[in-house]
């Protein structure tokens, strides 16, 4: 008997694969994790540092080369004559002008990449080229003063606003024989391709997939291989060791040039590193043929023992593919084979009972129908009646009455929508729906009731749940307005939210307003959502509340009430200005 309760399938399953995951998957982890791990760490991390440091030492030596040229037109003898009679007061003539032209050519055509070598006085005047452009026409004044500061080293400045194309350096030229006085400005204009610090295709490394970006201190890229623009922006947003772009994540190494204040960043995918691991795979490869081996053995033993008997339940089962639904009186020595007879025999019990139930169902899903296509012609008949009487009482100059019907005939067949219309609808058509509610309200109380609607053109295009605002409103009226001595004032309103791409929409009366334990209650109705009484009241608000929570998933506020006992009160909820699904602005109007 004991030994009955434990030969169930699951025990044998459990045995047989716990045996041969434990040989396995002990055996493979073990190796693979002291050795791989390691392997994998080291490998990746001394091929990142090794592209760091040589990337960092290119650019350094590029940097360099411009340093020194622009210090030695800076220290040039004609340069530092003629910014010397400057600083005196006497301007150069054109033929000096033209001469200095020729030295910056001179010194541009030993080198590479540089597009501009400018020249300028103290007060902003080109010197070369020739012509009359400023210095501070040409860069913000900010880099101006930053080249001031740094009195007479060069400063990099990063991509010029005017030409993303071209790199701008700036240095304050100083007078030798003047007491290093300040004698103009030089600056050096350079193309983007200049700073490219990945390696040619012939001397890169074919299996490296590292891919390097060059960005100046404002975060704009001066130089990137990585195939797509989303590179940057995870660099210029993300601090970590770890980014991911477009899904794929990547190992970011980033050095910042003490030189420049620029950013170089170095992008390897995560999974190179653990591309070519012959160890893993042979272990792999050992793990799989021997678990598959024991799997197929031992799935032929499992297989042997448990089909028998389920070949008897399913002999039954093909009777009841036939139509005949008849209990399996075959038994198991195995628990599960047991269960599994038990559970057929009385599955079959309750689909003969679930039959005779669908059959009933039926003939009261088709009585049911019958009555929905009646009961479609009763809103027709309905809308054709108000028609008339609106015709009846025009041709009567009954227009105060008449506009009342016409008002009911919307408010009808706003709310008598058909099952197939969508449940959404714009602010607007919300606002529309209240004031023909108000306006029959008007009617009925005649003096007593007075009433305004205040929203802007956007609001009113901001889609909405149907049937959002009218309990809101029917609540001020009836707990309001005629709880109020003398006439009351509904107002109604939908703004823009201080939270960008969000509408208030607010609902406020004069009446007597909500005392505290009022308030209270209320509040906690609507968190637990009940009505307020066992009478139902306060049923609207709380349907309110649930709908903004059901509908936006969180992303609008609630239901929010402000009252002051004796000053009235307001009802106010704050929505998205779009759905979850993207749904479009747009006027609904035409489906009024």
């Amino acid at each position: 008997m004991k030994l009955g309760r434990i030969n169930t399938l699951r025990n044998q399953i459990f045995t047989g694969f716990m045996l041969v995951m434990l040989i396995v998957l002990a055996t493979a982890g073990i190796f693979t994790y002291d050795r791989v791990s390691v392997l994998l760490r080291n490998s990746a991390e001394r091929h990142i540092q090794q592209t760091a440091v040589q990337a960092t030492g290119k650019l350094e030596a590029l940097l360099g080369q411009i340093d020194t040229l622009t210090t030695q037109v800076a220290t040039n003898v004609s340069v530092q004559r003629l910014l010397a009679r400057e600083a005196e007061g006497r301007r150069a003539s054109f033929e000096e002008r033209q001469s200095l032209q020729q030295v910056a050519g001179n010194y541009q055509a030993y080198a590479t990449g540089i597009r501009s070598l400018e020249l300028y006085t103290t007060d902003y005047r080109r010197l070369f080229p020739l012509d009359d452009a400023s210095l501070n026409s040409r860069v913000p004044a900010e880099w101006i003063a930053r080249a001031d500061q740094e009195q007479g080293r060069l400063v990099w400045l990063g991509l010029d606003p005017n030409d993303t194309d071209v790199v701008v350096a700036i240095r304050r030229v100083r007078l030798v024989e003047r007491s290093f006085s300040h004698g103009g400005y030089l600056t050096v204009r350079i193309d983007r391709s200049y700073f490219g610090l990945a390696d040619s295709s012939a001397d890169r490394d074919p299996s490296a997939r590292e891919s390097m970006m060059l960005l100046d201190e404002a975060g704009r890229t001066i130089s990137s291989d990585f195939p797509s623009a989303e590179g940057a922006e995870a660099i210029r947003n993300g601090t970590g060791r770890y980014v991911t772009v477009a899904g794929e994540k990547y190992i970011a190494v980033r050095e910042r040039s003490e030189t420049t204040g620029w950013t170089l960043a170095i992008l390897t995918p995560v999974d190179y590193t653990t591309e070519g691991i012959s160890v893993l795979r042979a272990a792999v490869i050992v793990s799989g043929a021997v678990g598959g081996l024991l799997f197929l053995i031992l799935a032929f033993i499992l297989s042997t023992m448990i089909t028998r008997p389920i070949l008897n339940l399913i002999k039954a089962m093909r009777g009841a593919r036939l139509g005949t639904l008849r209990p399996n009186p075959s038994t198991s020595s195995t628990v599960e084979i047991n269960e599994l007879n038990h559970t057929y025999n009385q599955m079959v019990a309750h689909l003969n009972e679930l039959i005779e139930v669908v059959y009933q169902k039926e003939i009261n899903q088709s009585r049911t129908e019958l009555k929905a296509l009646q009961a479609q012609i009763n809103p027709h008949f309905l809308f054709n009646t108000l028609e008339a009487f609106y015709w009846a009482l025009e041709d009567k100059g009954e227009e105060e009455l008449a506009r009342i019907v016409v008002a009911m005939s919307g408010l009808f067949r706003y709310v008598i929508g058909r099952p197939d219309e969508d449940e959404w609808v714009t602010l607007g058509d919300e606002l529309d729906h209240a004031e023909r509610y108000l306006q029959i309200m008007e009617m009925r109380m005649v003096d007593r009731l007075s009433w305004r609607i205040e929203a802007d053109e956007e609001s009113r295009r901001v889609p909405t749940p149907k049937l959002l605002i009218q309990p809101l409103v029917e609540n001020a009226i009836l707990h309001g307005v005629e709880q109020r001595v003398g006439p009351g004032t509904v107002i109604l309103r939908a703004c823009a939210s201080s939270r960008p791409g969000y509408t208030v929409v607010s609902v406020s009366d004069d009446g007597p307003g909500i005392d505290e334990a009022t308030l209270r209650s209320l509040r906690e109705a609507m968190e637990q959502g009940r009505s307020v009484s066992g009478r139902g009241a306060g049923v609207g608000i709380v349907n309110v509340q649930r709908r903004l929570q059901l509908y936006y998933e969180g992303r609008a506020s609630g239901l929010n009430i402000c009252s002051t006992e004796g000053q009235g009160a307001t009802f106010s909820f704050e929505i998205p200005n779009e759905t979850r699904g993207g749904m479009p602005h747009e006027d609904d109007s035409d489906r009024r």
